[in-house]
């Protein structure tokens, strides 16, 4: 398998940052790690070895971010406007410099996928920037900035909020139509530490349907775990419909 490491300074975030690319060629996906981790992620807990005939087959290409959650969504106590700003310019890195980053080693339009607090990341950038990508695949996210910032709001974390700024898009805003012109999978199981996410997930479906946005929100079984194995089985269900493999 074709694996490098990107080392490069952002602007955006005023810091080196790191990426990991896994494999050579086929459809790229931005890839958010689980929260407050960095872009070993997905090597250290196995899904690249999950995803290895799709990586070595030329079929997908991943790139794995870094991120600041711990600066930003992880920060409780801290001050929340500047843990909103942190994660405005975290966004800014991903959609400024990763993507053409991306794009410079791929030219195909890239999917953007996360677990977890990854998720919660790949809904925000695919909802912010719909016409930067394919499709998103989104497992286990919790989607509720009130979560983990107790109730506070400001214009700046309302911008990173699909709770909040979903419901209040226009019914004939030019996402929508973009967002119908793509693949949109959100996904949560319903066992151990699922509470939040199929709370939030719920409301999200009803406000996708609402606005005639035609995500597949997916809810599997009372045994499925927010955790690894579970993530596992449910990217290689989905990787299929993103890469039009599968009707």
């Amino acid at each position: 398998m074709q694996r490098d490491q990107i080392t490069h300074f952002s602007a955006s975030l005023g810091r080196d940052m790191h990426i990991m690319v896994y494999g050579h060629a086929g459809v790229p996906f931005l890839a958010f790690p689980t929260q407050d981790s960095m872009c070993r992620n997905y090597e250290d807990f196995g899904m690249i070895d999950q995803l290895a005939d799709f990586i070595d087959g030329g079929r997908i290409q991943l790139f794995v971010v870094d991120t600041v959650d711990r600066e930003s969504w992880s920060a409780r106590g801290g001050d929340n406007a500047w843990r909103a700003a942190r994660q405005e310019q975290y966004f800014h890195y991903i959609v400024d410099e990763v993507v053409p980053l991306i794009q410079s080693r791929n030219p195909q339009t890239p999917a953007v996928t996360g677990f977890s607090m990854g998720a919660d990341h790949a809904v925000i950038t695919f909802l912010r920037r719909p016409d930067l990508f394919r499709g998103v695949i989104a497992l286990s996210g919790v989607y509720d900035a009130d979560y983990f910032f107790d109730g506070w709001m400001n214009p700046t974390l309302y911008d990173n909020s699909p709770e909040r700024f979903l419901p209040n898009m226009p019914a004939g805003h030019p996402y929508i139509a973009l967002y119908n012109a793509r693949k949109m999978i959100l996904c949560c199981g319903q066992g151990a530490w699922e509470e939040d996410g199929v709370r939030t997930l719920r409301f999200l479906e009803s406000v996708f349907r609402e606005k005639g946005i035609n995500a597949w929100c997916d809810f599997w079984g009372f045994d499925v775990n927010h955790d690894w194995p579970w993530w596992f089985r449910q990217m290689r269900y989905f990787l299929p419909f993103i890469l039009d493999e599968r009707e």
